[in-house]
């Protein structure tokens, strides 16, 4: 038992140490206005976290080496109210308000060393109201994922 307790260790000092992408991610001034007038502050934070999850998943699943990444949110449009919304506006209905919502992003990545691996500025907006979904940032969320997928693929063909 003790000797399979010792290769475990072993092959643990051996194998690559997952390295941690550090993501950094700002709001153009543009955005940040809109998120302290309209949105609320807190709906910046749900959605950095969601382009933090696609970015790192994208990342690993393409096998990626991604030291540092800086995105910024240029511009997002919700889907329904926000919760800032819905208290500013008496008699607005979450249920049935309905808008086309997304999002536009730039970001850059850098190597270990400081190099630039890549930039990438993008942006998807529903155009059709009847495929806008049922939460409030539904169509942000798959511009975060398709901007994450389409920036991996990006930075996977350049290495």
């Amino acid at each position: 038992m003790k000797y399979v307790l010792a290769a475990a260790a072993t092959a643990l000092l051996f194998a690559p140490a997952a390295l941690a992408t550090e993501i950094s991610i700002g709001y153009s001034a543009d955005f940040e206005k809109s998120l302290d007038d309209d949105y609320g502050t807190r709906e910046g934070t749900y959605l950095a976290g969601k382009i933090e999850q696609d970015l790192m998943r994208e990342f690993e699943s393409a096998g990626l080496d991604v030291d540092r990444v800086l995105v910024t949110i240029e511009r997002a449009v919700p889907s329904k109210p926000t919760f800032k919304q819905l208290g500013d506006t008496p008699g607005l209905d979450y249920g049935d308000s309905v808008s086309i919502g997304g999002m536009k992003l730039t970001a850059t990545a850098f190597d270990a060393s400081g190099a630039e691996m890549g930039s990438l500025t993008y942006d998807w907006f529903e155009n059709d109201i009847r495929q806008t979904g049922l939460t409030t940032w539904y169509d942000a969320n798959k511009a975060s994922d398709r901007f994450a997928r389409k920036f991996a693929k990006k930075l996977q063909s350049k290495s």
